[in-house]
């Protein structure tokens, strides 16, 4: 368990990034991936077969294998993924049950899983040079979210939309439709699938649950505060902002080394954006019109910036080092008794305890709760949360050749199986996401589980942009946002309004906008 959760700390400029701001409206873009003919290897595939099925031509190599096609053969096989994530690992561990189960299902041998990772930050610049010459290296990749557009606008990657048109079973009912919307569609509204989800993740909090049920505590908050000391998830799955800070403020002790809480304010990858987006979004904040791809007037708003000097004023309960912190602090600083609590992504509650915690930590699952995020008094005046998105979908490489794409769907049909997941998320830390998984009273016991899929829950949480510019627009706010914290950028109104301009100027250069920067934004530098 130490050598994971290293493995995760040094991992998390890459853990479970992919939060996006998008909505489920039409992108309103004149992106390649919204035409009939995206030029896509699958869709050449799909429409040389005239609509036809399986049954019709089961050597369409989208159809998966036959009992006959792939006889005797024997298939070298790679994918990419997220290094130092275990879910993402995770089809290494289990590749010897789909060898067994494609030799004795369809009679072909395929190799030793070959893979290649990286940190999310340095993934995605591994395989784009990759499928820029058409290797078929990686025949299936583990992605962000966030990548879908630049993935599939050049055509490098399958459309799910036709393997589904051909595998029905495969067309699986999702538990919400941010499933849908995260992991699958782009351009954002227009239906057209390109992912599989392979790990979700949505945003939560862990709290010291050993902490909350000592009796000296309760005695010591009841005469602080004259109220009753919340200790079971069903009392916090409403709980206000406000009130949660009562909470976190009472155990907050700096001089006995001890804080209230921890959040992620570092400029890696998108670990500020994501955890500041749930402050912006619940109090009525947006980020950008995904109508006309603007973001100027839009992110640069009163309500974005008053709910990033609420994130970052939360620094008072948390370490000096605020600035710099990750997905791997959370861990640490939860787990060794450093934190009452720790807003952190569900998907690594696996890591949240370690049974080699030093006294005061964390050592079973039984000393935490794991609850939704807290929720704030919206513009209507009703509690509201709308948290960050996480996660990774699968997606087919479109260079694969025909044997290639034949294993893939074989692997995706494998993987899909109910006992596949029962194994994935019971043994590897893996997460439902469809109706089915989310029923399943196998996974009852998974300590985080049930604020995970409240979070899932339709308007409770969202993505955000899936364009081609992700990675450029993402830095652009990373660098302002996290100047903000550290104190480099004068105020919460100047990260959002450079951001917001900024941002806009890629777009516009990039001819997702007809709206122009604002003058003089290309010689803008941070204050």
């Amino acid at each position: 368990m130490v050598a994971a959760l290293a493995a995760v700390g040094l991992a998390s400029t890459a853990v479970l990034a992919g939060c996006s701001s998008g909505d489920d409206g039409a992108s309103g873009t004149d992106d390649p991936a919204a035409s009939d003919d995206g030029g896509n290897d699958s869709e050449n595939l799909n429409e040389d077969g005239g609509g036809e099925t399986c049954a019709d031509n089961p050597d369409n190599p989208l159809c998966g294998s036959s009992d006959t096609n792939m006889q005797g053969k024997s298939i070298e096989f790679g994918y990419s993924r997220i290094g130092g994530w275990p879910p993402s690992a995770a089809p290494e561990a289990m590749w010897p049950a789909f060898q067994s189960y494609a030799k004795e299902t369809y009679g072909y041998d395929v190799s030793d899983l070959a893979f290649a990772e990286a940190p999310f930050g340095e993934l995605f610049q591994k395989i784009a040079p990759t499928l820029a010459s058409g290797s078929n290296e990686f025949n299936l990749m583990i992605v962000d979210s966030q990548w879908l557009g630049a993935l599939s606008e050049p055509g490098w990657i399958v459309k799910a939309d036709d393997v589904f048109a051909l595998n029905p079973e495969l067309d699986i009912e999702p538990y919400s439709s941010l499933v849908t919307n995260t992991y699958q569609v782009y351009p954002d509204g227009s239906g057209q699938r390109w992912g599989f989800p392979q790990m979700p993740d949505t945003q939560g909090v862990f709290l010291r649950k050993d902490w909350l049920e000592d009796p000296a505590n309760q005695a010591a908050f009841k005469d602080a505060t004259g109220k009753d000391l919340p200790t079971t998830y069903e009392e916090y799955e409403n709980i206000l902002m406000d009130d949660f800070l009562e909470i976190v403020d009472f155990f907050n002790d700096p001089s006995g080394g001890i804080y209230g809480t921890a959040m992620m304010y570092s400029k890696e990858y998108d670990f500020f954006s994501c955890a500041y987006y749930p402050f912006a979004y619940s109090t009525g904040g947006e980020i950008w019109n995904p109508e006309t791809n603007d973001v100027y007037g839009i992110l640069n708003s009163e309500v974005n910036a008053a709910a990033m000097e609420k994130f970052v004023g939360l620094s008072e309960y948390q370490p000096e080092t605020f600035a710099t912190q990750g997905i791997g602090d959370m861990i640490d600083l939860f787990t060794q008794g450093r934190a009452f609590s720790a807003f952190q992504w569900l998907a690594v509650g696996a890591f949240m305890h370690n049974p080699e915690a030093p006294e005061g930590g964390v050592a079973s699952p039984d000393q935490y709760i794991a609850i939704p995020l807290p929720k704030f008094e919206a513009p209507d005046g009703d509690a509201n949360i709308i948290g960050a998105m996480g996660g990774q979908p699968w997606v087919i490489n479109s260079f694969n050749d025909d044997d290639q794409m034949r294993v893939s769907v074989d692997f995706l049909k494998w993987w899909y199986l109910p006992e596949t997941q029962d194994v994935f998320i019971l043994d590897n830390g893996g997460l439902p996401w469809s109706k089915e998984g989310a029923a399943n009273p196998a996974y009852a016991d998974i300590p985080y589980l049930k604020p995970f899929l409240y979070m899932l829950g339709e308007g409770r949480s969202q993505d955000f942009w899936h364009l081609p510019e992700y990675s450029e627009m993402l830095a652009v706010q990373q660098e302002a946002f996290n100047g903000y914290a550290t104190g480099t950028v004068s105020s919460a109104a100047e990260a959002l309004d450079y951001s917001a301009a900024k941002q806009q100027e890629i777009l516009f250069n990039a001819g997702r906008t007809t709206v122009a920067p604002p003058e003089g934004t290309a010689g803008r530098t941070l204050q």
